[in-house]
Order: structure tokens, then C-alpha cells, then sequence
């Protein structure tokens, strides 16, 4: 899945629609772990959280889109690099789900949900989002071939 929308935020959602309450929160950490990212746009540079960054195979917390996106499925990259890429150019909402493919491990889930804002001045702006991984993970095909 790989959606990118303007951002209306004159749009208002459904009354009511928003309302989380302490079931709802015990019953996200219960499937999933969830942690919020940014990118600037000045500088390039992507800072995830702790959790994020380890999930990814990563040894930093900052690092460039490149970096991020060669962590994902191959097939993949690209969609989400022009996602990524539109959402630099206008103020947008996003979304994308994919796996993280980090050599010889069991491959991660990942959702990713982020809006792009400030992109009014030239070289300038946020994009922010969060990572929601889900509590299992995807074998490789090779790997199961082992355990059979």
C-alpha cells in the first residue's frame, strides 16, 4: 500500500472519531510497538526513535532517506522514495506499508503514516510520521526451507 493525499486540514474528521480511551491504547501495544520519526527538509536528515533505528538494522538514530529506504523490500524502494519525494514538494498526508528486509533475519512489518508541512519556503520543512511495527515478523522463504 503506497497513498499520498494534499493535506486538507480544513477537513475535519468525523465527530467522535478521535477519541481514544486506555482500551484502545492497551490494545495497540498489544499487536504493535510504535514510535514517531522526523525528517527536515533543510538538511535532509531523518532522526528515528531508539526503537525504530534497531528495527531498521540501523546504528544511528540520524540518517538520510537512502539509508532508510535501502532497508526495505527492493521491490518497494522505489514507491516509497516517491512518496517521499511528493510529499518534499507539497504539503501532503502518507502512508505505506512494506517489509524491512535486513539480511539473514526474519523479515519486519512495517506501516508508516507522516504528513509533510512548512514546504512553503524554498529548502525548508518537516516531515513527520510514525512507525508502527507489528508484534510478529515475516520469515524469508530460505529460512523456513530450514526448519521444515
Amino acid at each position: 500500500m503506497f497513498k499520498i493525499a494534499k493535506t486538507n486540514l480544513s477537513a475535519p474528521f468525523v465527530p467522535g472519531s478521535l477519541e481514544l480511551d486506555d482500551a484502545d491504547n492497551e490494545l495497540l501495544t498489544q499487536y504493535c510497538v510504535t514510535e514517531r520519526w522526523t525528517g527536515d527538509l533543510s538538511n535532509g536528515l531523518f532522526r528515528l526513535g531508539d526503537k525504530a533505528a534497531k528495527t531498521h538494522g540501523l546504528h544511528e538514530r540520524d540518517c538520510g532517506l537512502l539509508n532508510l529506504i535501502r532497508c526495505y523490500e527492493p521491490l518497494d524502494r522505489t514507491r516509497v522514495l516517491e512518496l517521499f519525494e511528493q510529499a518534499s514538494t507539497t504539503c501532503s498526508s502518507f502512508c505505506f506499508s512494506t517489509t524491512i528486509n535486513v539480511a539473514g533475519v526474519p523479515r519486519q512489518p512495517v506501516f508508516c503514516v507522516g504528513e509533510s508541512t512548512g514546504i512553503e519556503q524554498k529548502y525548508a520543512g518537516l516531515i513527520i510520521g510514525v512507525f508502527i511495527f507489528p508484534r510478529f515478523q515475516v520469515e524469508l522463504p530460505a529460512y523456513s526451507m530450514k526448519r521444515q
